[in-house]
């Protein structure tokens, strides 16, 4: 055959739908049609039938028959009919009365085309029936298929192949069922040699047809393969064998538990894989058999988890391993097959580790007592599995209950409304495992268990006799002796009850902060404590500390202890008890003692404290002793006694080894020690670091803590213990307000509202000293880890000549084990490099990958085709001789020569002085040999005639030899230099273009550079010219050559070889003699684009940092990328590209963001035009440019992908010698070489990319572009694979109404071809989104370590070299055991533009950089902050994955496998020396909605179960680390708002009621320091200095700490601090929003790349409540406050104490305006007027939605309250009540008032309220009936209203002397009321929302929206009639931009000009 046409492979069995026994026969022997065709007599119409758009209940079965035919219609139309047609049987039979969606139009549409077919295929048909005619076609691919199959293997081969046998398996498929509808003679006739040519495979091809493929030939997949299909002597082997005849241990296994054909098959793969790589690394001897220790170090890793749970349960191991080496190999491979499967099937479960440990003990037990031939004591007979018999009896029986249970127990969350107490999620489902009470299920499993059972019941504890409906008696009867056997009665068993939470209960409430890290908090209360008695006693001396008075009273701190020790123990039984039912009934005991020995030492110490002060019992001490008298009272004795457990403590933490023990061990003694320590929980024991890591973050903390309370101490505490005691003393009888409490003494309302900001300041700055001291012990680690070494152009320059040195030891295999450079780098030796400079080792590996990545760089467009030539090195043999000169990249030899030549033609003194001069500049040096060398090999090249060679060569040899006598400046004159060089330059200039007119101009120049040399340069002349004269003038020829010069010198035909030879290497070689003598560029400034410059910095710095040696490939650790996808971007759409329906196009946009990008592109597609998208450019080219410029799906994938480039490069260098490399290096990406089709092999085994396209199948139903565009991300990348939830319905009458199935496909012949399908026991997503996407996909994965990338990510070929390093960290444990989480940097690349990206940029780099630099080392409590970390993959999948997905409590749930990790002793590192890129959000709203989400999240961690383990379970050091690095960051945010609060509120108070005046001028206290100190404090937070310190430090480290001043101060100018306070607003809303209320949710943010304006009723609908609201409030709080105190306090004072609060709220109020682009364009704030007002008016109702109405988002922002507990209403409303108490302090100022203070001046305020509140209602009421039919009297109804109320005003003013002033309080006084009262009604909406108050409630809150947004709205106005606002406004908003001469006004105009 000519040409080999492809279609999509197929499954493994498919005729299940096609042996319907009435089926109708379609083949014909004669040439009349079966059915009269509807469209007789037309020509056949040759256009494909579409095979993608098809029901989904269809595609899996018909699919595949209708590409076949479409492929082969052209040359086989006949065929392609037959194919239609049994397609179309096979749909008719699956579903024949097309209930199925989109059924009956399908098979309608193919009908009529097989009827317009069907005539016209039986004329063209070539044999005489539709048999002979499919026979003839199927036999010609079988040809083919033996004639090519045993042959070479290449990529273009093995393509051809694959597409042969996947055409010839479905001919086979439709032939055989023509040849049974035929008859017998028919079925005699066919061939049944071979029934399926072709089976879909993922990676290994394990059938038949696949042995010759180059990855079946590596013998390490051999030998696992002989290994897996080793089942001699399993048992039942025969039988199973006449059903399967070629079996393998995972077909035995089906065969007994009744696992899915997918499973089976994607298993099989997976642990032949594991196997291999794992035999790779152990077996150093090769025998020719699957290694014992591969298979060891697969038990280890995958049933660590299970054998340490049978210890923690006390039950022993089902692992039963036989005597005979022989058989245990078998036995462990059977084991480990079996978890896999288990693993495989389990679908949700899959979260549920401990569960899965259950599954596989029973069924273990099953598998061996069948291996051991044990006999069933019931029965009789061998013992056989539960569960063994049916089809997919494992899915339907064993995981479907429990999903079930998942199930119903999710679906109560109700979208995170109700309540985490109300239902079980994953963690609580799991943890019934913890527990021996878990074997109550039993096996087969007891489905009336209680587990089973999802609804709460009332009644509990009532037992009666019943019989389980859902069993059989055989079943019962198991039941039944299980339970005898455990010692419970059989008849009476309990009714079903839920169990309950289980271990853990999340509560909704501020105490679980304190719950989970109490021994934080009672430590900073106890010194808060200390400190204030110390201060008190005003010590003269740190001596007096230890006085016994002294030393008495610091002592009753312990008292506090106790008493929070109470609360701990009494907060500890009522968080836990709805989680009662399921624990043991020690854990109740213990928890009643802990709450009677708190309850006694509460009263012990106190009594002891009160009866014994002052009465001590003295010691005398020597003489001369500082401590003098030493003394104590009984209260200091029983103090000791109480600490003795603490001491106990302490030593556990001083020897961590010791506690470690006694956590995880199982005797007696050590459980009883544990169990008072803490509950025992099978997570969290053992978690202690080793000594050195202790005493590491011991010595930080001490450090900080000691810094911390000095601080506090002296600036916060002891400044105020004076004025404190000032205040007490004075009595203040006078107030200005009607006081309530009169009585109370010492003034203690104002010493509450000094004290309160100081101590939640107190409690707050810890998080501000942990940002200094990050930000020191982070930039230190950096400097030792060589970061920052390479910053610059220069910097680079001056080491590339040791770069070769360094990649030559890092990034290539070693050639022994031994690798002691690592520790000479760590402890950063000066010799380093020398050392490296001994070595010896060849630039040509270095020199291939160096150009490789230049070459991305090139198709990447960061780099033109001139700058590409000038960075790469040029690959010649020469670099195989290490005593020759390197030829380096010309950027780094450019300018060189020509300084050379200008300090040669100037030079003053001696050759030798020159040359050291020259040699001072290696590259200098570099560049002068070299050009001369080349110069010398162009010209023996170029002149080849006898008489010129003899001149020229005679003329080289005298300048040599005035270079050996060192003579060369007295020889030459070195003024001639520029002359020479121009000329040369112009001679090369001629060899380059090679054109064969301009000979006698090359003549000329080497006549001219002869003449030159010879008469200029040479100061004597040349003897070579003098010794050819005297020749002449002997043979009589004339002497004169050069006067007149001899026309035939270099002039004859021969005499020069021009054109030069048509060789690469050779026209390489001039072209870089070209560029060194030409170029005038220094290395500084190439590349130009900044980003190129930054990836070659940094790779080149990673280079010399420390990192393990790679191993070969063939040895490297296998791995996996998981991509999780939903709906995002794949590719940027034509559409997308052009439109500018939105504004401006993406295309446009682009374009002027990378300016010099574009040019590289349009160079590369050799397009000229650079205005506009250029028409001459490919469509999909252009496509692709700009998404590779965004965040989208295509770029991630292309990024990945460079990891399988790196590897196939590194693979072919190590296949490869040195002289081989030169020769073949090129044939690597060659299809038809067998080279690449190995290197290929190679790499599959070790990498694989799964996308997990969780749509994918919804999306190719409907026709979705973004399906197209995967499926070519699929054929662009054939190792990509994507994996997706296909939806089905379901005909069978007892099943599920719809199936579920995770499919994994790739691509095959232009076609996505489905390789896996595993059915699914019910929907996939009932958890969080994306762990549950992950969660399904994960089992398509492959290898030891999966790395987990966002689709929002990027990778580049330079860090993919790194990858085998990264991967070696798993196997160079630094500690007791190696890591199983790697974190690795990141690169913001979404921060050239904009300045929130840049802000946000920089704000994550120091995160990603020096923040978990320090956490991993030295605090040692590094989780998962997201993706790229690298996990340990057997590790993670036998213990709940990769993420967590419980619904809401997991809303962050990357951060929680890190927390998984920790808890189950696992251990997280992070390496900087490799980095990946990634997208961040650039515009304001998008930024705010990722902040809302990241608090959400750290809310609902701060309720989890995992934070409180991690803060109960560490030591004190390592919990503060916790603490202060995830949830505690959020928590101190809120205290500093909070703080801000309290404070203007004391303030206000202490105005408002007449204190400040007195304590001003009766105590004489004026600026309180403390308050200053705190404020200041605050603001240090406010400003965003917390995340700027280390911003600052680590710019410094990588760019040189110029540059990152610089940058700060560039930041500041930009508003940085402005945007820092608003996020910080974000921050602490939602986090105290969602703590006190729930409401936790994701926030999509689009991740566009495009910042455009937003419009203002967008802006008011997001920061209304979160920003606004309290924005107002701070406004109106300052504003009273400064009204009510100028008559005693100075402005200076004020200013300098609120100056950073007016701040705050004017940035709440303004940010969005101000980072909003085009913000002050006045025709955009006129449109979003219109828009605000159309938004705030319209009437709403249900289904519109919330950005097209008022209503609708008000009752939206609300809902957090209809869900919330009574508990938080009352929060709510106890908040609420600060607006009536403003009132009531504003009132009393009144003048109408005078200067009564009686009560009834509040009351008559509220009846003022009232009466307005009711004219308000009055109006409405009209308006509602009046404004539409009586118009008329309704204006006069509201004139009357109007004219009485100016009246009312006018007489009280004349009567009771109301003011102006008095009607500016009433409005300061009244609106704030007003909002209070909205508030308390929504608290209490479900009361009244029936009546006509809520209907008023929502006017009334419509009336302060509006009046908001107009407040903010005026400003905006008048700022946007001034032109210099706008501008001002760009060029801050974009200077970035700016700054890189891009064209953003050019974007803006843009935009005006698309929407007008």
């Amino acid at each position: 055959m000519s040409e080999i046409i492809a279609v999509d492979p197929i499954n493994d069995d498919r005729n299940q739908a096609s042996t319907s026994t009435s089926r109708r026969g379609y083949t014909r022997d004669d040439s009349r049609p079966f059915t009269r065709s509807l469209t007789m007599g037309r020509d056949h119409v040759t256009e494909p039938f579409d095979s993608e758009k098809l029901p989904v209940t269809l595609v899996s079965e018909i699919q595949r028959f209708l590409r076949v035919a479409n492929l082969i219609e052209v040359d086989e139309p006949r065929v392609a009919y037959l194919c239609r047609f049994h397609a179309f049987e096979v749909a008719h039979n699956l579903d024949r009365n097309s209930s199925g969606r989109g059924v009956r139009q399908f098979k309608t549409s193919l009908l009529q085309r097989l009827e317009q077919d069907e005539e016209v295929t039986i004329r063209k048909r070539r044999e005489k029936s539709d048999l002979r005619e499919l026979r003839r076609v199927y036999r010609q691919y079988k040809d083919y298929i033996i004639k090519h199959g045993a042959g070479e293997y290449t990529l273009e081969i093995r393509e051809k192949l694959q597409k042969a046998r996947a055409i010839a398996s479905v001919l086979f498929e439709v032939l055989s069922t023509v040849t049974s509808a035929a008859g017998p003679q028919a079925l005699a006739e066919t061939d049944h040699s071979r029934s399926e040519f072709y089976v879909p495979y993922n990676i290994l091809p394990l059938d038949q047809g696949g042995a010759r493929q180059p990855i079946r030939q590596l013998p390490e997949i051999k030998y696992a393969i002989a290994a897996v299909r080793n089942v001699h002597s399993l048992p039942f082997l025969d039988e199973f064998q006449r059903r399967m005849p070629d079996m393998d241990m995972l077909d035995w296994l089906q065969f007994c538990f009744s696992f899915q054909n997918g499973n089976i098959a994607n298993q099989r793969e997976h642990l032949i894989l594991l196997l291999a790589n794992a035999h790779v690394r152990h077996s150093h001897k090769q025998a020719p058999k699957l290694g014992e220790g591969a298979v060891d170090e697969l038990m280890k890793k995958f049933f660590k988890n299970y054998t340490e749970w049978c210890k923690f349960l006390n039950r022993k191991s089902n692992i039963r391993l036989p005597y005979l080496k022989q058989q245990a190999q078998q036995y462990k491979l059977l084991y480990v097959a079996l978890y896999c499967l288990i693993w495989g099937e389990a679908a949700n479960l899959r979260f549920m580790p401990e569960c899965l440990c259950y599954l596989f003990h029973h069924m273990a037990s099953e598998l061996h007592g069948m291996l051991s031939g044990a006999v069933s004591i019931e029965t009789g007979e061998l013992v056989k599995p539960v569960y063994g018999e049916g089809h997919e009896s494992f899915l339907r029986h064993v995981v479907s209950p429990i999903y079930k249970v998942i199930w119903e127990e999710a679906m109560k969350n109700r979208n995170g409304t109700t309540d985490h107490s109300t239902w079980r999620n994953y963690d609580d489902l799991n943890e019934f495992f913890w527990s021996p009470d878990c074997f109550e299920i039993g096996w087969p499993m007891r489905l009336d268990h209680d587990f089973f059972y999802t609804n709460p019941s009332n009644s509990r504890n009532k037992k009666k006799k019943h019989r389980t409906p859902d069993k059989t008696p055989e079943e019962e009867k198991i039941n039944i002796n299980e339970d005898e056997e455990m010692g419970e009665p059989v008849e009476e068993v309990k009714e079903p009850q839920w169990l309950g939470k289980t271990n853990f209960v999340e509560i909704r409430s501020f105490w679980q902060i304190f719950r989970s890290f109490d021994r934080m908090w009672s430590f900073l209360i106890l010194s808060l404590q200390a400190m204030i008695i110390v201060a008190s006693h005003d010590l003269e001396s740190p001596l007096q500390f230890f006085e016994a008075s002294v030393l008495e009273d610091v002592m009753s701190i312990f008292i506090t202890s106790a008493v929070l020790k109470f609360i701990q123990a009494v907060l500890d039984v009522v968080f836990t008890w709805k989680a009662r039912c399921t624990m043991d009934h020690n854990r109740h005991r213990k928890d009643l003692l802990k709450i009677l020995g708190a309850m006694i030492w509460t009263i012990i110490l106190p009594i002891y404290y009160s009866t014994s002060r002052r009465k001590y019992t003295c010691y005398s001490a020597q003489e001369g002793s500082w401590l003098g008298d030493w003394c104590y009272s009984s209260y200091m004795v029983a103090v000791a006694f109480y600490l003795i457990t603490n001491g106990v403590n302490m030593v556990l933490f001083l020897v961590p080894a010791v506690g470690r023990y006694i956590e995880t061990s199982n005797t007696r003694i050590c459980t009883v020690f544990s169990w008072l320590a803490q509950p025992r929980l099978y997570i969290g024991r053992g978690m202690q670091e080793s000594q050195v890591s202790v005493l590491k973050y011991t010595f930080f903390w001490v450090l900080l803590l000691l810094s911390k309370f000095a601080f506090s101490y002296t600036f916060e505490i002891k400044p105020l213990i004076q004025p404190t005691r000032q205040i007490m003393r004075i009595g203040v009888k006078n107030y200005d307000w009607h006081e309530l409490f009169p009585k109370v003494k010492s003034n203690a309302g104002a010493i509450a509202a000094i004290w309160s900001p100081i101590i939640l300041v107190y409690f707050m700055d810890i998080q501000i000293w942990y940002s200094i001291y990050c930000s020191a012990f982070g930039g230190v680690f950096g400097i030792l880890h060589h970061l920052g070494e390479i910053r610059t152009q220069g910097m680079l320059r001056s080491k590339f000549d040791n770069l070769h040195l360094a990649f030559n030891d890092w990034l290539l295999p070693p050639p022994t084990k031994d690798n002691k450079d690592g520790i000479r780098m760590w402890l950063c030796q000066p010799g380093f490099l020398k050392g490296l400079e001994k070595k010896k080792g060849g630039v040509l590996k270095f020199a291939l990958v160096w150009n490789q990545i230049i070459s991305s760089f090139r198709e990447e467009d960061l780099i033109s085709n001139r700058e590409m030539d000038l960075m790469k090195i040029p690959l010649s043999s020469e670099l195989l001789n290490e005593n020759k000169n390197i030829r380096w990249p010309v950027f780094l030899l450019a300018n060189k020569f020509s300084t050379a030549l200008s300090i040669a033609r100037d030079f003053v003194g001696t050759y030798n002085n020159l040359l050291k001069k020259i040699k001072r500049d290696k590259y200098m040096h570099m560049v002068v040999v070299e050009c001369y060398d080349s110069l010398k090999e162009i010209l023996d090249i170029l002149v080849v005639g006898d008489m010129e060679r003899r001149v020229v060569f005679g003329v080289i040899d005298e300048i040599e030899e005035s270079i050996g006598k060192a003579s060369l400046l007295e020889d030459l004159r070195m003024s001639e230099l520029p002359t020479l060089l121009a000329l040369c330059t112009n001679l090369i200039k001629l060899l380059v273009e090679g054109n064969e007119d301009h000979r006698y101009r090359v003549v000329k120049t080497l006549q001219d550079i002869l003449e030159l040399v010879t008469n200029d340069l040479l100061v004597n002349g040349s003897r070579t010219m003098e010794l050819l004269e005297q020749e002449q003038q002997q043979e009589g020829v004339r002497t004169e050559f050069f006067d007149p010069p001899d026309p035939e010198l270099f002039a004859s035909l021969h005499a020069i070889h021009f054109p030069l030879p048509d060789s690469g290497p050779l026209m390489a070689k001039v072209k870089r003699f070209r560029l060194l003598l030409t170029v005038k560029d220094t290395a500084m400034y190439i590349p130009s684009n900044l980003e190129a410059r930054r990836r070659i910095s940094f790779f080149a710095t990673s280079l010399f940092m420390n990192m393990p040696r790679a191993p070969k490939v063939r040895n490297m650790l296998s791995f996996s990328v998981l991509t999780p996808y939903f709906m995002e971007q794949v590719k940027f759409s034509n559409r997308e590209l052009h439109s500018s329906k939105e504004g401006v196009s993406i295309g446009f946009y682009m374009q002027k963001i990378f300016p010099d990008e574009w040019e590289n592109f349009l160079e590369r597609m050799g397009s000229e035009n650079e205005d506009d998208m250029s028409e001459d450019v490919n469509e999909e080219e252009l496509r692709d440019w700009a998404s590779f410029r965004g965040q989208t799906l295509s770029r991630t994938v292309r990024g990945m992908m460079y990891y399988r480039k790196a590897l196939k490069l590194q693979a072919f260098l190590e296949m490869s010698e040195h002289e081989d490399i030169l020769q073949s290096y090129e044939a690597i990406d060659r299809a038809n070489d067998t080279l690449s089709a190995q290197l290929d092999a190679l790499v599959d085994v070790k990498f694989s990319h799964v996308v997990s396209c969780q749509m994918f199948g919804a999306q190719k139903a409907s026709g979705d572009p973004q399906a197209q565009d995967i499926l070519e991300l699929l054929i662009r990348h054939p190792s990509l694979r994507v994996a997706y939830v296909e939806e089905k319905e379901n005909f069978e009458v007892d099943g599920p109404p719809k199936v579920y199935s995770s499919i994994l496909v790739k691509a095959v012949n232009g076609f996505d071809q489905e390789i896996y399908r595993i059915k699914l026991p019910g929907p996939p997503n009932i958890g969080e989104g994306k762990p549950e996407n992950q969660n399904h996909a994960i089992i398509f994965t492959r290898g030891e370590a999966l790395q987990a990338i966002d689709m929002n990510q990027d990778n580049y070929l330079e860090e993919a070299l790194k990858m085998r390093n990264l991967l070696q960290e798993f196997l160079r444990p630094q500690r007791r055991s190696p890591p199983t989480i790697i974190g690795m940097r990141e690169h913001i690349f979404t921060g050239s533009v904009s300045s929130l990206g840049w802000f946000m940029s920089y704000q994550e780099t120091s995160f990603v950089t020096i923040g978990q630099r320090l956490l991993a080392n030295p605090l040692r409590v590094r989780f998962h902050y997201g993706h790229p970390d690298l996990f340990d993959r057997i590790f993670h999948l036998t213990r709940g994955g990769i993420s967590k997905a419980s619904k809401t409590i997991n809303l962050s749930e990357d951060v929680f496998a890190g927390f998984n990790t920790t808890l189950r002793r696992g251990h997280v590192t992070y390496h900087e020396y490799m980095q990946v890129g990634k997208g961040r959000d650039v515009g304001l709203n998008q930024i705010s909605k990722f902040e809302a989400k990241v608090a959400n999240g750290n809310s609902e961690q701060t309720l989890s179960r995992d934070i409180y383990r991690l803060g109960r379970r560490f030591d004190f050091f390592r919990m503060l680390s916790v603490y202060y690095t995830t949830v505690g960051f959020y928590v101190n945010s809120l205290i500093s708002v909070i703080g801000v609060y309290v404070f203007l509120y004391g303030q206000l108070y202490l105005v408002l009621s007449g204190l400040q005046r007195a304590l001003l001028l009766e105590a004489k206290v004026k600026n309180i320091k403390s308050l200053e100190t705190a404020l200041a404090s605050q603001s240090f937070i406010q400003l965003g200095l917390l995340t700027g310190l280390p911003m600052v430090i680590e710019l410094g480290l990588e760019r040189g700490f110029l540059n990152a001043l610089k940058d700060f101060v560039l930041m500041q100018l930009q508003l940085a601090s402005v945007f820092f306070t608003f996020s910080y607003g974000t921050k602490a809303h939602y986090y105290g929003r969602t703590i006190l209320h729930g409401g936790a949710k994701y926030r999509p943010t689009g991740r566009k790349v495009v910042v455009f304006h937003s419009s203002f009723t967008e802006n008011y609908r997001l920061y209304s409540r979160s920003h606004f609201v309290k924005g107002f409030e701070l406004l109106l709080l300052l504003i009273v406050y400064d009204l009510f105190r100028r008559s005693y306090q100075s402005s200076m004072a004020y200013a300098l104490i609120t100056y950073a609060i007016w701040f705050m709220s004017l940035t709440w109020l303004f940010a969005p305006f101000l980072f909003n682009p085009s913000g002050f364009d006045w025709g955009k704030i006129v449109d979003d007027w219109k828009d605000w007002n159309k938004w705030i008016k319209q009437q709403g109702g249900i289904g519109i939605p919330q950005d097209k109405n008022w209503q609708s988002w008000w009752i939206e922002e609300q809902a957090h309250l209809l869900h919330c507990g009574i508990t938080s209403r009352l929060i709510e409303f106890i908040l609420s009540i600060r607006f009536f108490l403003y009132q009531y302090g504003l009132v009393y100022h009144l003048d109408i008032s005078g200067q009564n203070k009686n009560f009834v001046v509040y009351v008559l305020s509220w009846i003022v309220f009232v009466v307005i509140f009711l004219l308000l209602k009055i109006i409405n009421v009209g308006k509602k009936y009046l404004s539409a039919d009586h118009h008329l009297a309704f204006r006069l109804f509201k004139a009357f209203i109007f004219m009485g109320v100016v009246a009312t005003i006018v007489t009280l003013s004349l009567i009771c002397h109301l003011s102006m002033r008095d009607l500016i309080v009433c409005c300061l006084a009244f609106l704030p009321t007003g909002w209070g009262m909205i508030l308390v009604a929504q608290i209490v909406r479900p009361k009244i929302e029936g009546t006509g108050l809520w209907h008023f409630v929502r006017v009334f809150a419509r009336a302060y929206d509006y009046g908001m947004g107009v407040i903010i709205i005026a400003p905006l106005s008048v700022l946007a009639w001034l032109p210099i606002i706008s501008a001002f406004q760009t060029r801050f908003l974009f200077n970035e931009a700016f700054s890189r001469r891009l064209q953003i006004q050019h974007i803006l105009a843009g935009k005006k000009k698309h929407q007008s």
